[in-house]
């Protein structure tokens, strides 16, 4: 291969990368940003897909140079020409995978560290998740309800209970997605900061109803504006306030069924 066809060819793969990454990166793949984590993720989803452009480019053209390069004439049926392979190939596309993987998972870290930093002044929601229905307990008022109502502007602890499969938590503008797992309690933060109403899916295939295994979420435009909604709520039930003593603190209610 000479130079000057090299550089040819990586042109077409900045070029092609930059025809299918710049569309890509333009949807809003999950819709509104309302939470402070939202923009962070949506950051990393998009050096994913310009990384992901930049492979599927390499691939396409060195796919297309060599159909183009090596095709055979018409009526050749000969053997292939024996080769001893390309040492120096064969290093540079094992470095450039591993380099892109690497910088990935340093990135990725990174952002998970930053987007679950834990406020002190967090208020922690029990999150129940059965087929297919969801219930929320508030520990911070005792009361319990259907409908997740949070204050908008404050970080969210929110502590899943799957009651008897596994279940998944999104509510889509908000991006974190944390699965419901039967035995052990998982936990997400997340900081609303736009005020409205949105729909809290499952996003893990849990029986015949997941499709319609959704709750409404409300966030509400203040503190005291939550208050008084959760005053107006029934208190959580005496089997669900109690449960195993965490070394760190916080109690995790027993999953029981309703």
């Amino acid at each position: 291969m000479t130079r000057a066809t090299l550089v040819r060819i990586i042109a077409a793969i900045l070029v092609l990368t930059v025809i299918i990454a710049v569309p890509m990166t333009q949807i809003h793949w999950d819709g509104t940003q309302a939470s402070s984590q939202a923009a962070k993720i949506d950051t990393l989803l998009n050096v994913m897909i310009v990384l992901s452009s930049f492979v599927f480019s390499i691939v396409l053209v060195m796919l297309g140079y060599c159909v183009w390069k090596y095709r055979a004439k018409p009526g050749d049926e000969s053997d292939g020409e024996p080769i001893h392979g390309n040492t120096k190939l064969e290093i540079t596309w094992t470095v450039i995978p591993t380099v892109i993987v690497l910088f990935g998972a340093v990135y990725s870290w990174i952002t998970l560290s930053d987007i679950e930093a834990h406020d002190p002044n967090r208020m922690v929601v029990d999150v129940y998740s059965q087929q297919y229905e969801w219930h929320f307990d508030y520990p911070e008022t005792g009361t319990t309800s259907r409908e997740l109502h949070v204050p908008v502007d404050r970080q969210i602890e929110f502590r899943m209970h799957a009651l008897d499969v596994i279940h998944s938590f999104w509510v889509p503008e908000w991006r974190i997605k944390k699965d419901n797992v039967p035995g052990i309690t998982t936990r997400a933060y997340i900081t609303p900061d736009k005020v409205g109403n949105f729909t809290l899916v499952c996003t893990e295939l849990c029986g015949i109803g997941h499709a319609t295994m959704r709750a409404p979420v409300v966030v509400e435009p203040s503190q005291q504006a939550f208050d008084q909604w959760a005053a107006s709520q029934p208190p959580i039930k005496s089997d669900e306030q109690q449960g195993e003593k965490l070394p760190s603190g916080p109690t995790i209610p027993k999953p029981v069924r309703q």
